[in-house]
């Protein structure tokens, strides 16, 4: 018998119990719907995790001071070691041929954003050079940045986020208002377009940007000690930070601290150094030329270790990946599982049938069926089953992820590849689960047969 012959008589078999042919397949349906909506949402969340990830900027390096370690003494808090300044970060730029883009940041929060009678606490104040916005790839909605000369200056100028024009400006332009923050007076000059909310859910447009060197003089201050005057002068000179009013312009060596501990100016303290790679490739090349230059910069010899973290977003992407993988894998295994249990159905289900027809069996083979006719007849049968399960799992697998999608706003994404190999394996299961019932067939003594009653 032809291949065409065959499909056709199978299809007149499942016809005759059409109840039967639907239950059968229910596993079938279950089983693929299953993989397609976990495969998607899962996919979905993958695809998220890395945009979120990439809005800090693909190739993002993060320079944090490390822990100062005593010998038998207590353990200060991290970043307590001081060991990063401006000129570290003038280092990077210039002595290390991976990086892109370098920026000193400082970073405040809770400190309150006054226009007018609105008073408003943004979840973060940077301070930062023009490299901040290269490295987070963040463009402007309105306005401009603030230039190398303000920079330079130190002028009370700022950027802000689409959060605080909405929440502070009822989403009107900010452009040239002035707004007051720690009782300073800055310049709004620029909008920075919209990022939405990272990963951990904070939101990333609920931001104030200003010069790292206006940050420090105006905002932060000095990070131990205290010194006069540090909000009412643009200047960042130690002169200007520490006028002679008998503030120390070194921080006193506290006991505890080793005697080699490196000593920085407390005027030059800065919280993180943020790095752009020049491409992802050369992310841990960079990562290396930070380690070697901040190391030989500050004086540690080969028995010291670090004072200092260098976190890249490649290494975050890598955990989360692999933990998003893992999850999805098990997932799928559960979603498997429903397979397997839906392939053991239509195996019963066959031998029922086999047993059912074993005179039409006898018949055929009496009028010159060859076994292998009766074999491809079955088999073609529990195939059809299953890939008629299949393309309803698909639909169905897809409706419920955008049901989750629409309900619970979860991220789900489409994979024509996984569409087609969930069509490939509910026919691989037909093949499996059907090829015992159609062989027990094919092996029925045609005389035999005829007597069954």
């Amino acid at each position: 018998m032809s291949l065409w012959s065959t499909i056709g008589l199978a299809l007149r078999a499942l016809r005759r119990n059409p109840t039967r042919a639907l239950l059968t397949t229910l596993g079938i349906v279950i089983g693929i719907s299953a993989v397609i909506t976990m495969m998607e949402i899962g996919k979905g969340s993958s695809t998220s995790i890395r945009r979120s990830i990439e809005s800090m900027g693909a190739n993002t390096l993060v320079v944090m001071p490390g822990t100062p370690r005593v010998p038998g003494g207590a353990r200060q808090e991290a970043g307590s070691a001081m060991s990063l300044t401006p000129e570290d970060c003038e280092a990077v730029i210039r002595e290390c041929p991976s990086v892109a883009y370098a920026t000193p940041i400082l970073s405040s929060s809770g400190k309150q954003f006054v226009f007018g009678g609105v008073n408003w606490t943004p979840r973060q104040i940077v301070g930062a050079s023009l490299d901040y916005f290269n490295i987070r790839e963040w463009k402007l909605a309105d306005g401009r940045l603030f230039t190398a000369a303000e920079l330079e200056e130190g002028a009370r100028v700022c950027v802000v986020g689409q959060t605080i024009v909405n929440e502070v400006f009822d989403g009107g332009s900010p452009v040239d208002c002035t707004v007051r923050i720690k009782n300073v007076s800055f310049k709004i000059i620029g909008v920075l377009t919209k990022k939405g909310s990272n990963m951990m859910g904070m939101d990333e447009d609920d931001v104030v940007v200003m010069p790292w060197t206006t940050m420090r003089s105006r905002i932060t201050g000095l990070k131990s000690g205290t010194a006069a005057n540090t909000t009412s002068t643009a200047s960042t000179l130690p002169s200007a930070l520490y006028p002679a009013t008998g503030v120390a312009f070194y921080p006193e060596q506290a006991e505890n601290l080793a005697d080699d501990t490196l000593l920085v100016p407390k005027f030059t303290q800065i919280d993180q150094i943020m790095v752009g790679a020049a491409s992802p490739e050369k992310v841990s090349s960079a990562s290396e030329e930070l380690t070697s230059l901040l190391r030989y910069r500050h004086g540690l010899g080969p028995d010291k270790e670090d004072d200092f973290w260098v976190r890249n977003s490649a290494e975050f992407m890598n955990t989360l990946s692999s933990t998003t993988t893992m999850m999805g894998n098990l997932l799928l295994v559960v979603a498997l599982i429903s397979l397997i249990v839906g392939g053991v159905g239509i195996m019963n289900i066959m031998l029922v049938s086999v047993t059912e027809r074993t005179r039409e069996i006898g018949l055929r083979m009496a009028v010159g069926a060859r076994p292998r006719d009766i074999l491809k007849q079955f088999l073609v049968e529990s195939i059809m089953l299953c890939l008629v399960g299949g393309l309803v799992g698909i639909l169905l697998g897809h409706g419920a992820a955008l049901l989750v999608n629409s309900l619970l706003n979860w991220p789900i994404e489409s994979s024509p590849a996984v569409v087609a190999a969930a069509f490939l394996v509910s026919a691989g299961v037909g093949v499996v689960f059907g090829f015992y019932p159609a062989w027990k067939a094919a092996q029925l003594d045609p005389i035999e047969a005829l007597r069954y009653e």
